[in-house]
């Protein structure tokens, strides 16, 4: 009996031993679990909140994505001294000018450079970093965008057909007699129902962006012809085109900056002016800047895309 009682002690140690450590594998057991929820709910509450940040910072921005994905924003401080250069289309010198004037009263102590000798030397002028930012009236190009360049819409445009205001033909023109002009089909006044005269068709020289985008919209399947009621100007200007129409001469340019030209008279395509949303001669202008876009282009973009910048181009066009 004795060792009877001396052995159930023993068994009931036991038994609560086994309790504890198996109460106790349990607690740690929790304990691990808990810890592992939280680090794996910290790794990833990390990227919504990064994401949040991004998000909450790219809502306040009222400009538009370039094609390359960079986003920029109105600038609240630009810092005195800088500058920006520009270069490029004539089609853009309104905006560039419209944009300078507010920019720099917007942030004293700027200055904004303009310049305006066509598309492609603005593009060869970014390449070579002469300039910040290339005004251009047609897309990059895929090798252009393969060295760097990014091309940003600032604009829309049209492009007016034009003749002298004493030019004797009063009437409009289809889109297929504007092809016929420019590819050399027609060539006398006469064959559209105005006076037996030649045709005299200026044109813009090759380096035009304007230049190109009217021939890969209204002459897709061929080019401008070269005959001898061609001249093609030696700048890529419009004021000097303007002065050379006469009484016989026709041509194209970006609308803005012909549409308060008294000298000139804008002809009407399938009987639509260029105000109307669905003229048929319709394109986007831009800036083109060199990746990665330096702080000076950051700001004037950003600045150029906001509200107040599109107003000022809306306001001086």
């Amino acid at each position: 009996m004795p060792q009877k009682n001396d052995t159930l002690p023993l068994i009931l140690a036991l038994i609560s031993t086994i309790l504890v450590m198996a109460v106790g594998f349990l607690w740690l057991k929790k304990i691990n679990n808990s810890n592992i929820s939280n680090n794996t709910g910290n790794t990833n509450s990390s990227l919504p909140e990064s994401s949040s940040t991004n998000s909450q910072a790219n809502s306040k921005s009222t400009s538009t994505p370039s094609s390359a994905g960079t986003t920029f924003t109105a600038p609240n401080i630009v810092p005195q001294g800088t500058a920006i250069a520009i270069n490029g289309s004539t089609s853009l010198v309104q905006t560039n000018q419209a944009l300078k004037k507010s920019f720099q009263r917007q942030f004293p102590g700027t200055a904004v450079i303009t310049n305006a000798e066509g598309s492609e030397t603005g593009i060869k002028m970014l390449k070579t970093g002469d300039i910040d930012l290339a005004a251009i009236s047609r897309p990059l190009n895929d090798s252009e965008q393969v060295q760097g360049l990014v091309a940003v819409p600032i604009v829309k445009d049209a492009i007016a057909v034009f003749v002298g205001v004493n030019n004797p033909f009063r009437r409009g023109l289809t889109n297929n007699q504007v092809v016929d002009i420019f590819q050399g089909n027609l060539t006398n006044w006469s064959q559209l129902g105005g006076k037996n005269q030649t045709i005299r068709v200026l044109n813009r020289p090759q380096i035009s962006g304007t230049r190109q985008v009217f021939q890969t919209q209204v002459l897709p399947e061929g080019n401008f012809d070269t005959g001898s009621n061609f001249i093609t100007m030696e700048r890529d200007a419009t004021t000097p085109i303007i002065r050379a129409l006469g009484t016989d001469g026709i041509s194209y340019a970006t609308y803005a900056q012909v549409a308060n030209q008294q000298t000139v008279r804008i002809i009407a395509i399938d009987g639509l002016t260029p105000e109307a949303n669905n003229y048929p001669y319709q394109r986007v202008l831009y800036y083109a800047y060199r990746e990665p876009a330096s702080l000076e282009v950051e700001a004037f973009l950003g600045y150029a895309l906001s509200s107040q910048g599109q107003k000022a181009i809306s306001n001086h066009n």
